[in-house]
């Protein structure tokens, strides 16, 4: 889908908002009780769930284990002499199309060692749920990589597969940290990164880098650095396995 600059907004800053103080002045109070009577932990935990999954960035890591300098994630033989590229937002509609038509085209690729595959996730699409999905899931995108590449493919058609409606809620932090523990994300540290939307600052950097290339719409799939603009290839099944082949 064409990417429209408005769409597109920085990190959003805390603010003291009415709905921010409600939550946090009473855990000021609660904690300040727990101290007294050792109940802590059950006073940090009820605070935790009351925030988890709110539109507040916090500041994130600077970089991802197993991701490119430019904010790509990598799968498949380091010496494919094919590299595909994908471009897309998790909330973005037409990148659901094109997984769910060639999604196994590229797992098939890099189990085959027929090509590599660089999955660029990028952010531009909060305002199209109410709890800005789209930076969450794309934070959750470099949790799972920080982790490990063996199960990213896995997560990702899951993901799609899942996507929620342009326009809702979103999946909750509960739903992410579901699907990264089905696909094989079992860590806690994963579940902690999405709920601390760890990677938020980096992603929402590597969005600006990957606009400022010149990126004006999701899915831009390159094959070997040529982009493909072919509707049929990117939207009907299997479509990008003849270009692939072609190398």
């Amino acid at each position: 889908m064409s990417i429209n600059p408005g769409d597109w907004s920085p990190p959003p800053k805390p603010t003291a908002n009415r709905k921010y103080l409600a939550v946090v002045i009473p855990v000021v109070v609660v904690l300040a009780v727990a101290l007294a009577t050792g109940i802590g932990l059950l006073a940090r935990t009820a605070f935790a769930t009351e925030i988890r999954g709110t539109a507040v960035a916090t500041p994130g890591a600077s970089s991802a284990e197993h991701v490119l300098a430019d904010g790509a994630v990598r799968i498949g033989d380091p010496h494919a002499k094919v590299t595909v590229r994908v471009v897309m937002d998790l909330q973005c509609p037409y990148c659901k199309m094109f997984e769910a038509n060639n999604g196994s085209v590229l797992e098939g690729a890099v189990r085959d060692h027929t090509a590599a595959v660089e999955y660029s996730v990028i952010t531009f699409l909060d305002r199209a749920s109410t709890t800005q999905y789209s930076s969450r899931a794309g934070n959750a995108s470099f949790c799972v990589a920080n982790s490990g590449l063996e199960h990213y493919q896995s997560w990702l058609a899951a993901m799609f597969a899942q996507q929620p409606e342009e326009g809702s809620d979103g999946l909750t932090d509960d739903q992410l940290i579901r699907i990264a523990k089905t696909a094989g994300y079992t860590e806690d540290a994963v579940a902690q990164c999405i709920i601390n939307r760890s990677y938020d600052t980096y992603l929402r950097t590597e969005t600006k880098a990957v606009l400022a290339g010149g990126v004006d719409s999701t899915p831009t799939v390159t094959v070997n650095g040529k982009q493909i603009t072919s509707s049929s290839a990117l939207m009907t099944p299997g479509g990008l396995a003849p270009l692939i082949a072609a190398g």
